[in-house]
């Protein structure tokens, strides 16, 4: 098989042969390849990576263009120049251009900042290479590489395997069957199903249990995962963030195409022409939509990606960050996060507490570490720390192996049994089972009674060592050890390791807490040593759970327990994921941070995922979040910045929709009692490019320090509710401008649309200094520097535009000094009345009236309570009201009725009064 091309063998011709034979197939040896053949052959193959959606401009230029009403408005545009008005149609055209250029320009380099970022998140691979073992990227992995798996892993390539230790994947990626499958080294006949080889290991599977070898047959796109990957294209779960951006579209959907339809209608009603009728009633309804919401988040949540990115984290979905700022409990594990991290090896005892060398004598015979010249390889740290100690060093002979015996058979560990154990040989041939694990779980398959040794472990438990329990007896011609083997184990004493706690970490947990966020420590440890932690950082320990108590309580008891418990110790990953599971079923949003294989479920299940560096394969994939220090004080800046991109995001939702609503309004009436356009369709899309330039700095803008003290969210009752009740207000001001331009200046029709044109930017572009805050603007919450010149500089423009040399072409003329005077009392009009209905409107939120009596089912209120931000309005409806909920902090959530009259009753009647007369009048 010698001369078989590199390649040319698939991985179902590779199962059917011999490992001997698999190898020569490939290329390779039991050894590996060499660095220059590895070499030569990554240049053949290319890297092993999965073809993944690619950074474009073309790309990103189509999503800019994927908005129905800018093509319609553009294909009437043509139409228009086509019949006659060219001016106007290229007009139309070159505004749609500049204002899809603006958005592209910023959503595609923030596509490139998040690329570079995601560049930086690694996964290595260990596999033979010169003879000797090293880490990799799992990018240049090669067919004839020879891998190591271990529990945890992500099998990198497809493999076939050359030999194997009670191997079983999870194939569930691939085949969506949720049982391990068993692998093995044995031959396989030929099958037209590949997944049916148990000989192979695939792309993508996670190792369950047990350790192998395996020879890269495939990699990248000839994988089976990669076939796969390849017609189904990157997918992933929305967040509530998308979420809540997907709803807020629909709300402008539905408010657009019926303000829209209702425009054009009342137009054509007035036998105007159709073509104009319909280039200003879609000039009006992309003037609602907020086309710079895109750019807004994008830019956003690019820049908060570099911020954290500069803090060592990396966000690996961007919009994570958002829902980053909505998180309210957070479980942690406890090794490197509250601890240093550093595992060190303190003591080997008998199993009455003294010291003695047999107990590290037998854990260095089922370690699943080895030692090397360049130090411990394998194993987890506690492995890799005994076999690193001084004490070890005696213990071992020159090949690396413990003097005086022969290790015959390992079963490896698991976390159902939660030990590992070998059966090994000593010189006069005599076999023994050796057993090393939790504590609990050795002295539960020890013979005879463990009393004495008990009190030794609660002793250790107390001081915050943390314990190994080692045990052994006689087998007498076993080689292969199973569960069933592991019984009637003589404990042969206690190995004790030290992680001091970190230096900040409980500065780190006050931060959290004062953000609003409660810390939850989830381990497989023991709960005195994480409780001793906890104390030691001065976190208040609450109360404590095992893993067998949380077994007795049902999810609604567990639920109950969850805000009064602080540790969560010795549990499984499957009561990891029920604990993250549980917690969100209180409303609450759950971050979930862990570094193992066993915590990947709890990953996936959290709101968050966060993860670190160091952490297993499956964990970082499984992970929204990476740390590339395992540090809870960059989480608190993290938090932070979330809150802060989502604040900023929600000043231009409530602004857009708000003053977009109320120019539609305004247009829909002044088309009533005019007998012309009030503006036309391209001097409407030029504003509102002008003031999407406007709102560019938001980004950058400061947020007020109690906003950022609590979690935040969407709310799209309460988006609504303040559109209903800004638009009208900001359409009292339209409406006033028509009565001056009409009865006080006697303004024609250009002179008309050039005065609404400069009234209507100010007042939209100038209304952010009062929105952005629910504090008095200025001159107790401050604008960043960009937030002030470049509104202002957008408003300046527009008044000057009327004066300029473009005049003419834009169907503009000048304006009267009397005008502008006139408009300078409006604005500071327009800008206190808004600051009034603010300070009313968020009023009648955190005190609604208590005097309608209603009944909230349990959906209803869970509902409810699974809403963020301050204050929150939903709908249920029971009994025919309004259910206002009007959460005050981030702990207490008070239901209480009110009428449905209640959100829009702080704008005054007399404005609705005054607007009717205004449009009645003749």
């Amino acid at each position: 098989m010698a001369d078989v091309e590199v390649g040319s063998v698939d991985l179902v011709r590779s199962a059917q042969l011999s490992v001997a034979d698999a190898l020569a197939a490939v290329g390779g040896s039991v050894d590996g390849l060499s660095g220059s053949e590895a070499a030569i052959r990554l240049a053949r193959f290319g890297p092993n990576a999965l073809t993944s959606r690619r950074v474009t401009r073309f790309g990103v230029l189509v999503r800019q263009l994927r908005n129905p009403l800018l093509i319609l408005l553009l294909a009437a545009a043509g139409v228009s120049a086509l019949t006659g008005d060219s001016t106007d149609g290229g007009i139309i055209a070159l505004i749609v251009m500049l204002s899809v250029g603006l958005g592209f320009f910023n959503e595609y380099r923030s596509e490139l900042a998040v690329a570079a970022l995601r560049a930086n998140i690694r996964h290595l691979a260990v596999v033979w290479r010169d003879g000797t073992q090293q880490r990799v990227e799992i990018t240049e992995l090669v067919p004839g590489d020879v891998v190591a798996l271990s529990i945890g892993d992500v099998v990198p390539a497809d493999l076939r395997l050359i030999d194997v230790t009670q191997l079983e994947c999870d194939e569930a990626v691939l085949t969506g069957e949720s049982m391990p499958s068993a692998k093995t080294t044995t031959e396989q006949p030929a099958t037209d199903t590949p997944m049916d080889l148990a000989s192979c290991a695939f792309m993508g599977t996670v190792v369950h249990q047990g350790a192998a070898r395996g020879v890269v047959i495939a990699t990248g796109s000839a994988t089976a995962f990669g076939g796969i990957a390849a017609g189904l294209g990157e997918h992933q779960t929305a967040t509530a963030f998308q979420i809540g951006l997907k709803s807020f579209s629909k709300l402008l959907v539905v408010v657009a195409g019926i303000l829209t339809v209702s425009i054009f209608a009342i137009n054509v009603a007035f036998s105007r022409p159709i073509i104009d009728a319909l280039l200003f009633s879609l000039a009006i309804a992309i003037g609602i939509t907020p086309q710079l919401l895109p750019a807004i988040v994008s830019v956003s949540l690019s820049n908060g990606s570099r911020q954290l990115a500069r803090k060592r984290v990396l966000v690996k979905r961007l919009v994570t960050i958002e829902d980053l700022g909505n998180i309210e409990m957070l479980f942690t594990d406890k090794t490197g996060t509250l601890t240093e991290g550093a595992i060190t090896f303190e003591a080997s005892l008998d199993a009455a507490g003294k010291p003695d060398n047999q107990a590290l004598l037998y854990g260095l015979l089922c370690s699943e570490a080895m030692l090397t010249s360049s130090g411990a390889v394998g194993g987890n740290a506690l492995d890799q720390a005994m076999v690193s100690s001084p004490d070890a060093a005696e213990m071992f002979d020159d090949a690396g192996a413990v003097i005086g015996f022969r290790r015959v058979g390992v079963l490896p560990f698991d976390h159902d049994r939660q030990m590992t154990s070998a059966v090994v040989a000593d010189s006069t041939g005599l076999h023994q089972l050796v057993s090393k694990g939790a504590p609990e779980a050795i002295l539960g398959r020890c013979a005879g009674s463990t009393e004495l040794a008990e009190q030794s472990l609660q002793a250790l438990f107390a001081s915050g060592a943390r314990v190994v329990a080692i045990a052994s007896r006689p087998a007498p011609g076993l080689t292969t050890p199973t569960a069933t083997d592991e019984r009637d184990l003589e404990l042969r004493g206690f190995l004790t390791f030290v992680d001091k706690p970190k230096a900040g970490a409980g500065a780190s947990i006050a931060k959290l807490n004062a953000l609003g966020i409660a810390v939850k420590v989830i381990t497989g440890d023991n709960g005195i040593v994480a409780a001793k932690v906890c104390r030691d950082l001065g976190v208040d320990v609450e109360g404590s759970f095992t893993g067998s108590e949380l077994e007795r309580l049902s999810d609604d008891e567990l639920a109950a327990a969850i805000p009064h418990t602080t540790v969560f110790s010795r549990v499984s990953p499957d009561q990891k994921s029920r604990i993250v599971k549980v917690a969100r079923r209180t409303g609450a949003d759950i971050a979930f941070l862990g570094d193992g294989v066993n915590d990947a479920v709890a990953l996936h299940a959290a709101d968050v995922g966060i993860s670190v560096e160091s952490a297993s394969d499956v964990a970082k994939d499984a992970a929204d979040i990476v740390l590339l220090d395992k540090d809870l004080g960059v989480l608190a800046d993290g938090v932070l910045e979330g809150r802060r991109i989502f604040a900023n995001t929600l000043k231009y939702v409530l602004m857009a929709t708000s003053s977009n609503f109320g120019n539609m309004f305004s247009a829909a009436g002044a088309s009533v009692f005019l007998t012309f356009l009030p503006m036309l369709p391209s001097q409407i899309l030029l504003n509102n490019l002008l003031y999407d330039v406007g709102q560019l700095a938001i980004p950058t803008d400061a947020v007020d320090e109690e906003i950022l003290s609590r979690p935040s969210g969407w709310d799209i009752a309460f988006v609504r509710r303040f559109m209903l009740v800004f638009g009208p207000v900001s359409s009292i001001f339209d409406f006033a401008t028509f009565f001056v331009m009409i009865k006080i200046l006697h303004a024609n029709h250009l002179e008309f649309r050039s005065g609404w044109f400069v009234e209507s930017l100010a007042t939209q572009t100038l209304v952010i200094f009062v929105i952005r805050t629910r504090r008095v603007p200025f001159f107790r919450s401050r604008p960043s520097v960009a937030m002030v010149v470049t509104p202002i500089a957008c408003a300046t423009l527009g008044a000057l535009l009327p004066f300029s040399p473009f005049a003419r072409v834009l169907g503009f003329t000048a304006l009267p000094i009397t005008f502008f005077l006139i408009l300078l009392g409006m604005i500071s009009a327009y800008l206190v009345l808004i600051e009034c209905a603010k300070t009313l409107f968020y009023s009648a939120l955190a005190h609604p009236r208590r005097d309608t009596p209603t009944h909230v089912d349990r959906h209803t209120r869970e509902s409810c309570v699974a809403r963020r931000g301050l204050p929150h309005i939903d709908e249920g409806d029971q009994t025919g009201v309004i259910v206002r909920i009007a959460s005050i902090g981030t702990r207490s959530v008070n239901v209480v009725p009110s009428p449905m009259t209640d959100a829009t009753s702080i704008v005054p009647p007399c404005c609705f009064t005054i607007t009717a007369w205004l449009i009645a009048s003749p």
